[in-house]
């Protein structure tokens, strides 16, 4: 089994740490480990199997260990939104969640508002009452609840449900008086209020929000704090895992790009990864303008050469020819270009 196709398998709700040996004499190296175990490595008896006691699933970052540089990613999941009632607060909540790349599912037992959540995007909707639709959700630890029904009664039913599943966070829209009323009674019910403690009410970050747009903004911006406050890395999205994946044979070979280290104010964070194809096309970003471009160049040479080792690439934007090309951010970014 292939690195790629045992991501798909891991529990996401363990600490997965995918290792990959970024220089040294086994660059190129890999291994999978969950909640302490090693689960798969690239080499059999490679420099893993004699060292993977040695190594501590710490955050995500680099490190070295007896001469190799390697590079530590913890695994999240695809990152999902789910969004308890479609009105109008609910579209541009789709919306945005749409634009940076989650996985957005609307519940909403109005056909009419169903309908909406459809036409703003939603990854999925499910027309039906509340609680039967939950049933539908799991939940994870890369799972964001978002409840912003039309009633009280509404949000206990949902807010019940989804503090028995795993999350990694639960906010809920109302009036002070609401919220306590909904917590009350869904401890009542049973819920862990310690669970309950932890749900993020008033929902969103307080910027004077008052439109159902700047609503909106407040609650994706405190899901994005959140989020970011987390020490997992970019992860593997769905779309990056099917190319990757893919057995189209004009595709066959690609580079895939993986910052690995950053410094400064980098446009973007460790994990961040682009697969860049032999006839120039790529899918994903790390981060656009001149950085991305001479990546690019890099990954296209080693497609289109005998260059079969994987590298370690360094590129600073902090000098002045950084400042002429126009890399504004003034950052320091080390990305790890590996055969696929």
């Amino acid at each position: 089994m292939s690195f790629y196709e045992m991501l798909e398998t891991i529990n996401s709700n363990c600490r997965n740490v995918a290792i990959t040996v970024i220089e040294g004499s086994h660059v190129g190296e890999k291994a999978l480990l969950s909640d302490g175990k090693l689960l798969w490595e690239s080499e059999e008896n490679g420099f893993f199997s004699q060292k993977w006691d040695f190594i501590k699933a710490i955050d995500s970052g680099v490190r070295e260990l007896d001469g190799q540089k390697l590079y530590f990613e913890l695994i999240g999941s695809q990152k999902k939104l789910v969004i308890c009632g479609g009105g109008h607060v609910s579209i541009p909540i789709i919306k945005i969640g749409k634009m940076i790349g989650f996985q957005v599912t609307v519940l909403e037992d109005r056909p009419k508002f169903a309908d909406d959540a459809r036409r703003a995007g939603a990854s999925k909707v499910i027309c039906q009452p509340f609680r039967e639709g939950l049933s539908q959700i799991e939940g994870d630890t890369d799972t964001f609840f978002v409840i912003v029904t039309r009633g009280h009664r509404y949000d206990q039913v949902c807010l019940e449900s989804i503090a028995k599943k795993p999350h990694a966070y639960i906010g809920m829209i109302g009036s002070k008086l609401r919220v306590k009323k909904v917590k009350e009674a869904v401890i009542e019910q049973g819920a862990d209020p310690q669970v309950i403690a932890h749900v993020y009410t008033p929902i969103g970050l307080d910027i004077g929000a008052e439109t159902p747009e700047e609503i909106g903004v407040a609650i994706m911006a405190e899901i994005i704090d959140v989020k970011n406050k987390r020490k997992s890395a970019c992860g593997y999205p769905k779309e990056l895992m099917k190319a990757i994946q893919s057995q189209d044979e004009y595709k066959k070979h690609k580079i895939l790009a993986t910052i690995v280290s950053r410094r400064g104010s980098a446009p973007r964070g460790i994990g961040t990864k682009m697969l860049v194809f032999p006839e120039g096309s790529c899918v994903g970003t790390i981060g656009g303008g001149c950085v991305e471009a001479d990546i690019f160049q890099k990954a296209l040479f080693m497609l289109r050469s005998s260059d079969s080792k994987s590298k370690l690439c360094h590129v600073d934007m902090t000098g002045r020819d950084a400042e002429e090309e126009g890399m504004v951010c003034g950052g320091v970014i080390d990305v790890f270009l590996e055969w696929i």
